[in-house]
């Protein structure tokens, strides 16, 4: 059984040991699972991943419970099926679908989620991340572009939020070259506001359209006006190149005016621009993992290396046999070539 150090990383050790434990149906021994976090251990969102992914390879586990610090998981055979899931609380959905998602694109058949928990929060991609760019950038190496239907919002701290998810199976990943990004052909985004007036949404859209006509970029900015359990705010922006897509995402703060969340969330967006890289930041770790499964060898540059993209490379390279590469923002892997 393999032993993952859970300290290095907090809980994006958890969903990457995880996703492919399962895929690979690799038993896994995680310990000090948070530990550097206020809360250490597994809370609601996480033993929710835990035990529905357990519940996809009939796995045997061991230590699931709140505030555990160590599990083993042994994954037995895959069984998946359409599921409906309750995290029960404003837990991120995005992050549990970056637990679940390697394993059900590889499914026999196409796979459908209703998730319930929260679709924007500290620490996390919001929904509209996910659906804009998570997705559409993973689907450049060969898979079937996932149905992602927004059918409530849910915002911290009641959450609340319901997404359906369309998984479409493939047998296959295929290596890609992202180097060069080209030039930014659109930009659009979203401004969210739960439960609050609407001009708190028409603010902070145009903090950061403002922002990016300052520096000489056209955008097209929608807003939404829902109900939501709790009031709060999101706003993501999405900027189309020929080759890649970038992102940025932010939500709302109390004592923070929401044109300046508008704002903060376009300086994260022309940062990514004006980096060159073919992935934002935040994209970069997301697709290590499907690199690393991918046949041949990848090459992608990204933004910045962040403490997350170090935890998935040294998670990922413990559990398969692949060797990541960084040359400044240049990372390059020869994938496994998993197979269905």
């Amino acid at each position: 059984m393999l032993t993952i150090d859970g300290a290095i990383g907090y809980g994006q050790v958890l969903r990457t040991a995880l996703a492919l434990s399962s895929l690979t149906l690799k038993p896994i021994k995680i310990i000090n699972i948070r530990k550097q976090r206020q809360k250490p251990g597994l809370q609601p969102q996480h033993l929710t991943g835990v035990k529905t992914i357990g519940e996809f390879c009939n796995a045997e586990i061991r230590g699931a419970k709140l505030h555990s610090t160590e599990i083993e998981f042994i994954p037995k055979q895959h069984a998946i099926n359409d599921k409906t899931i309750d995290i029960g609380t404003a837990g991120s959905i995005p992050l549990l679908l970056q637990t679940l998602t390697p394993l059900l694109l590889f499914s026999n058949n196409s796979v459908v989620l209703e998730i319930k928990g929260g679709t924007a929060g500290l620490g996390s991609p919001t929904i509209e991340y996910v659906k804009y760019i998570t997705f559409p950038s993973i689907a450049g190496l060969g898979l079937h572009l996932s149905e992602v239907q927004i059918i409530k919002q849910g915002l911290y701290p009641k959450g609340q939020g319901v997404v359906k998810v369309k998984f479409d199976p493939v047998k296959k990943l295929n290596a890609i070259n992202l180097i060069e990004r080209d030039d930014v052909e659109n930009i659009h985004g979203i401004s969210i506001v739960g439960s609050l007036p609407q001009d708190v949404a028409e603010r902070q859209k145009w903090g950061a359209i403002k922002l990016l006509d300052e520096h000489g970029f056209d955008s097209h900015m929608q807003t939404s006006l829902e109900k939501t359990a709790s009031p709060g705010t999101s706003i993501t922006l999405i900027a189309h190149c020929k080759k890649t897509i970038l992102g940025a995402d932010a939500i709302g703060k109390l004592g923070v005016r929401a044109e300046e969340i508008g704002k903060q969330c376009a300086e994260e967006l022309i940062a990514s621009i004006k980096s060159n890289a073919a992935l934002d930041k935040w994209m970069a770790d997301q697709i290590l993992i499907f690199l690393a499964l991918a046949h041949g060898k990848s090459k992608v540059t990204v933004e910045k290396i962040t403490e997350h993209c170090q935890t998935n490379m040294r998670v990922i390279e413990q559990m398969l046999d692949v060797k990541f590469e960084v040359d400044n923002n240049l990372i390059s892997v020869e994938g496994i070539g998993y197979k269905r």
